[in-house]
Formats: C-alpha cells, structure tokens, sequence
C-alpha cells in the first residue's frame, strides 16, 4: 500500500488520500514540491563548512509553529512541484557545486518519495553525506525507513513542558514522539564523528531554540539530552529566534531573547557538564538570515 493512500507518515495520522490531490494536515498532496535548492551557509560549522550545505528546503510541514521563520513554505504558499528524477538530479547538481552533504529541510511529509530520489542518485555518482533537518515530530517507524539512507540527523527538540507544545504548535504529544524520534537516530548512527577537515559525516546534532519566556523548559531539554545521551550527540543551542508578524497574536513571544536569557541557559548546559555542543554569536535573531524561498535550483 502507498504509504499516502492513507496518510499517517507523521505523528498527527491525518489519514487523507494524498495521492487523490488532498492535503495532509502538513499542507501538502503526494507530489513532491521544493521552495529552494542551493548551498546554505548558516548551519552549524561541521555542516555548513567553508563551501555551503547542498540545502534543499521542501514545501509543506506537519509541526506548523505560530513563530516558524520558514512560515511561507511551510504553509505551502511557495515552492515548485517536481518529481523524485528531478529530485536526484538536484542532489547531484548540488554536489557537483562542491557541497559538502546534501541537506534536506522539512523533509518528513516525503520521505518514500526522498527514499526514491536516493537510491536513483547513488547509482549515478552521489557520494557525500546526507542530513535529515527536521522539527523531530517524527514517528520512529518512518525514521526506521532511513536507516542506511541517512548519515546525520539533524533534529529539533523543541518542547518538554505539554502546555507549551499546544500552544505554539498544536502538538502535545511533541515531546513523547521527538524523544523516541531522536533515540532511533542515536541508534542508527552512533556518535558524532568528523572527517580530517572537521566536516560531521555521522552522527547526531540536536538543536534546541530557546523562546522567549520558556527558559525552565530550555533547562530541562538541555538536561535531558545531557543525561540520556551524553557525549554521543552533539547540542546546538539556539538563539536566533526572530518574531515575525505571526506571532502579534501571542505577545509573550513578540520579541528577542535577551543576552542575558540566552547566556544563562549556555552557563547552564556548562554547569552540568555539556562539552559537545555549539552556541550562537552576534546578531543571528535577523530577518536577513531567512532565505528567499524563490525556487533558485529547483
């Protein structure tokens, strides 16, 4: 059975035909459709490097954050519709641009389609790593599907505290499906390892955005992963939350964290022992860091 036939490829198990031309609650039909194909230079430095992560942004999410800085595309209001050739080609076009991993974006609403589009550009020359960028609302079982497909996974873990996941995300089951989400990904993986340049090529990298506000919660993620991973994941702490025009309705998180929020929840992480992990500097809470999602590379 098509896995889209009925749909319960993501943890809302909206059960819609997505091959008749319906939308999932991730916005999206079962025809592939990508907003941005091209190297992205601001991840983590083991991702990004000095040449840019081969970053292919897809249409469409299942999570659907009030405060999402990618709010055009994950809706769906842009993007171009192709099918998984042109996707294998686009990896391919994407490495021979000297990408050091090809980078999928919200990917999770695709993935036998992605699973497709692999396969095809392995037979035909693609060698570097492939990343799995997501919110971390996945299903274990669907992860499962990747092993052997994927070398880093690049997860959120967004929310511990139930309220706060409603709230923002319509999502209180979050944190029950992330955190057996990214165990699955710690398993398939192992710890983080690196090439002689410093490039990740396996491993775990869990990122985490602090909103304004939700320190408490920020401290109990950090803590969490501390204590059930250790050293074998990598933390990215994240302080580049932008408010758009968005969240007005929630005036809560209508603004920046502060230096000072942001410094006590990395003192934090410090303090109970996190090494392997990445922090934020200077102005990253931007508009400007935001892509065009104008369909460049697709």
């Amino acid at each position: 059975m098509n896995l889209m036939e009925e749909c319960a490829i993501c943890p809302r198990n909206c059960k819609v035909d997505r091959t008749t031309g319906k939308k999932g609650y991730c916005r999206m039909t079962d025809k592939l459709v990508v907003a941005r194909a091209a190297l992205h230079m601001w991840e983590e430095p083991c991702i990004s490097g000095t040449n840019g992560s081969g970053t292919v942004f897809f249409s469409g999410c299942s999570l659907g954050c009030v405060y999402c800085q990618n709010h055009t595309i994950a809706t769906g209001k842009t993007g171009k519709e192709i099918t998984k050739e042109r996707l294998a080609e686009i990896f391919l076009e994407l490495q021979s641009k000297g990408a050091h991993n090809i980078n999928l974006v919200t990917p999770s609403h695709f993935v036998p389609q992605i699973i497709d589009a692999l396969v095809m550009s392995r037979k035909k020359g693609l060698k570097i790593p492939i990343v799995y960028n997501s919110s971390g609302y996945e299903k274990v079982e669907i992860i499962k599907m990747l092993e052997g497909h994927i070398s880093i996974y690049l997860p959120d873990l967004k929310y511990m505290d139930v309220s706060i996941a409603k709230k923002y995300s319509n999502c209180s089951d979050y944190f029950e499906h992330a955190s057996k989400a990214i165990e699955e990904m710690v398993r398939q993986t192992g710890e983080v390892s690196f090439d002689e340049s410093g490039m990740a090529v396996k491993g775990v990298i869990v990122r985490h955005m602090t909103l304004p506000g939700c320190l408490d919660d920020s401290r109990n993620i950090i803590r969490y992963l501390h204590e059930t991973f250790g050293d074998k994941i990598y933390l990215s702490i994240m302080n580049q939350y932008t408010p758009l025009d968005e969240v007005t309705k929630y005036p809560e998180i209508n603004r920046k964290i502060t230096d000072d929020e942001y410094e006590e929840l990395v003192d934090y992480a410090v303090s109970i022992g996190v090494e392997n992990g990445f922090i934020q500097e200077g102005e990253t809470a931007l508009e400007s860091f935001i892509p065009d999602f104008d369909c460049e590379g697709v």
